[in-house]
């Protein structure tokens, strides 16, 4: 259902630096670029998550109640994917745990404060 997600930045190489990092470790590469955004994407078939200097030219703001998450493999992966955040820079929203059940996961906001989780079930 989800094609891709976009996520503002006002410094689109600090939010590359991050995203190549982090993402790279679930096999993500970027999958098209510009001067004013990047993608990546895991496959052809797959969502993509996206940095983008907003089109209206205002600065990128954090939306309250938004977030992204994205699916890990396993708590393991989780664990390591939120390691991996913090030290590149994330800050922490709630560290890797079960939420209830089977559901497993890490929030913590990028540079630019966009919230993001990993999780898996």
């Amino acid at each position: 259902m989800i094609g891709y997600v976009t996520l503002g930045t006002n410094d689109l190489p600090r939010a590359a630096k991050f995203y190549d990092a982090l993402l790279g470790e679930m096999g993500a590469k970027r999958m098209m670029e510009n001067d004013s955004f990047i993608a990546w994407t895991t496959g052809a078939d797959s969502p993509g998550v996206c940095a983008t200097k907003p089109f209206d030219g205002k600065a990128a703001t954090v939306g309250n109640g938004v977030m992204v998450a994205l699916s890990a493999k396993n708590p393991a992966q989780v664990d390591a994917l939120y390691k991996k955040a913090m030290e590149l820079g994330a800050t922490d929203e709630g560290p890797p745990g079960l939420r209830g059940g089977t559901f497993y996961a890490a929030y913590f906001r990028d540079p630019d404060g966009n919230k993001l989780n990993f999780f898996c079930m």
